[in-house]
């Protein structure tokens, strides 16, 4: 018989949305023991990617226009805002870690304190934030980052930290937010980007 926590009276009950297909995932993660140290390291330190693909994003905008270069310079205001706004809706609903509402589930994630709320997975709105932001920039890379989003977002809830509506709204918050965001960056920001690009910060704006 599985037992739940008691959450707080404006706690989301995550196990009540899709707890049986979280098992399901997890159930799927104790059976393939050979993914397990592939996919904790990836839903650890995988964001790494994403930074070394904006790297080589920021290396090509330096011979393109500024429009350009605009758009690169916007994805990290996007990826901490999209973080800032997905940690502001964590503290509103509250939802438990799924470790605390099915505590017999397979976990390959250490659970978290009880004060590091699931929904939504910031891993997830950080991994998306940052592959809408540079598929604005260019479509090769973008799609490769968005690929590596997909799979961020999976293994969050294969390694037991996240359910997949975590999963689902966090991609949803990240994107959204990265797409306001960087289209405001090639909107307005250009006129900056020249000005940038005319004084001490030529060398790194500029092939």
């Amino acid at each position: 018989m599985i037992t739940t926590s008691s959450p707080t009276a404006q706690a989301l009950d995550g196990a009540a949305i899709d707890g049986g297909l979280y098992t399901d995932v997890t159930d799927f993660a104790r059976h393939t023991h050979w993914l397990n140290g592939t996919a904790a390291a990836y839903s650890a330190y995988g964001t790494g990617i994403f930074a070394l693909i904006l790297l080589v994003a920021w290396w090509r905008a330096r011979g393109q226009g500024s429009t350009a270069m605009a758009a690169v310079l916007g994805v990290p205001f996007a990826v901490v805002l999209a973080y800032v706004v997905n940690s502001g809706i964590k503290m509103v609903f509250q939802e438990p870690r799924p470790c605390r509402a099915l505590p017999h589930d397979f976990l390959i994630e250490a659970c978290p304190a009880r004060d590091d709320y699931a929904f939504p997975s910031n891993h997830t709105t950080v991994a998306f934030a940052f592959a809408v932001a540079l598929l604005l920039v260019g479509r090769w890379l973008g799609s490769v980052a968005l690929l590596a989003a997909v799979v961020m977002g999976a293994s969050r809830v294969y390694v037991g930290a996240h359910y997949p509506h975590d999963v689902a709204v966090g991609a949803l918050v990240g994107s959204v937010v990265a797409l306001a965001t960087v289209l405001a960056a090639r909107r307005f920001a250009p006129p900056l980007v020249d000005r940038l690009r005319a004084g001490a910060l030529r060398p790194l704006l500029t092939a």
